[in-house]
């Protein structure tokens, strides 16, 4: 018997997530729980898209990367069941650390393509504040004792040092630009109404202060100069390079997209934001995780049969500045590149880990609704433990005769 079985277009319907919040106890998400975060995005997902029976929902994949108490429990289906879907909709958990959600949306999209799916939501939470990052792991002893890694490779401050290392090139003066650059487009884009579509808005409850209904961001630090990043000390090595300014933060939030087959998606009725073309991980050294998009995207340009000139959009997550310079330098992208995070970055409105990679893909989707000049962009990001992750994506609105100017205008 043989099955003649065609790969299907896989498109990205729509992305939500929560306002991202600073982890700790005077974080505005302290007291939360984090599948309740993930709760809000999923029911927000289908409040937008009311042409969909949440019956239709194939597949709710969730990812965090400390998968123990509030985030355990096979998050992906307790979420689903949380947020009211039907009790036959299955869901499951995933951990590839930052780039957890990035994982959720490609796995379940391979499905969709393959036709096991039709439509799928697919996201992340974090909440750094419950689970700081590595706790309750236990390495095993022989990633030391038979130096299978570098002791570097277990601090992510410190192989972005590494990375420092590796390319002098890339000057502390570089990065702390960059992060003064990532702030002033963020504030721009909340000025100009592009960050607030994508937001959940999240109440929570404080014993001392009653109740919040948190709007925004809180990591952002809007009017940060280079002069107040020269003064930040360096954790993570005397004289180092790496800050708290030039660098992702501590943070919680929740992310979560819909995909569908294109077929399903025009069946019922839902909107088109984005294609997905290819995507790619590959592995590095552990020491220097930060130049993992360099082989991703590689390898995802390849599969899909483009060159880095043809992509007209960059989101790429920035966990370091100097990883995202070092990926910028590989490509011979200069490191105020318009197309590069054109809504400011991670290093700005923060990094909840497995919660990061749709955050990418909704400002990706955003600038595409907005720009129809340009045909693709990618999503890329570094992943602990030495991994890079790139998905390569194509604008449904893209017009072979517009011009960047004409769609500003």
């Amino acid at each position: 018997m043989t099955h003649n079985r065609q790969v299907r277009d896989v498109v990205f319907v729509d992305g939500v997530r929560t306002p991202f919040g600073r982890a700790g106890e005077k974080g505005i998400y302290a007291g939360t729980r984090a599948d309740d975060l993930v709760v809000k995005c999923i029911r927000e997902l289908m409040r937008r898209n009311p042409s969909l029976p949440a019956a239709r929902i194939d597949e709710v994949s969730i990812a965090a990367t400390t998968q123990t108490g509030d985030q355990g429990l096979t998050i992906g289906r307790t979420a689903a069941l949380l947020a009211g879907l039907p009790k036959s909709v299955p869901g499951f958990a995933i951990d590839r650390m930052c780039a957890g959600a990035m994982t959720a949306v490609t796995t379940t999209a391979s499905g969709i393509g393959f036709g096991a799916y039709d439509v799928v939501i697919a996201g992340g939470v974090e909440h750094m504040g419950n689970h700081p990052m590595g706790s309750g792991a236990d390495p095993n002893p022989r990633f030391m004792s038979e130096r299978l890694v570098d002791p570097a490779a277990l601090n992510m401050g410190n192989t972005a040092e590494n990375l420092h290392d590796r390319f002098p090139t890339i000057t502390k003066d570089r990065t702390d630009a960059f992060a003064v650059g990532s702030q002033n487009k963020l504030a721009k884009a909340y000025q100009d109404g592009l960050i607030q579509p994508d937001l959940v808005p999240v109440a929570t409850l404080k014993p001392e202060k009653g109740w919040a209904l948190n709007t925004v961001d809180e990591p952002p630090r809007p009017g940060t100069t280079v002069e107040d990043l020269a003064s930040l000390r360096t954790p993570f090595r005397a004289h180092g390079r790496v800050t708290a300014g030039n660098a992702a933060g501590l943070n919680d939030g929740a992310t979560a997209a819909l995909l569908a087959s294109a077929e399903a998606a025009e069946e019922l009725g839902l909107t088109v934001k984005m294609r997905l073309v290819s995507y790619a991980f590959a592995g590095v050294e552990p020491e220097v995780m930060g130049i993992g998009p360099v082989p991703a995207t590689e390898k995802a340009l390849k599969m899909a049969g483009l060159g880095i000139e043809d992509i007209g959009l960059f989101e790429i997550n920035e966990a370091f500045a100097v990883q995202v310079l070092s990926f910028l330098d590989h490509f011979g992208i200069a490191d105020e590149d318009p197309r590069v995070n054109r809504y400011g970055g991670a290093i700005a409105v923060g990094h909840p880990l497995a919660s990061s990679g749709v955050r990418l893909m909704n400002q990706l989707a955003s600038q595409f609704e907005h720009d129809h000049s340009v045909r693709y962009g990618i999503t890329t990001m570094c992943i602990g433990l030495g991994m890079g992750g790139t998905v390569v994506w194509e604008n449904p609105h893209w017009d072979g005769t517009a011009t960047e100017e004409e769609n500003a205008a």
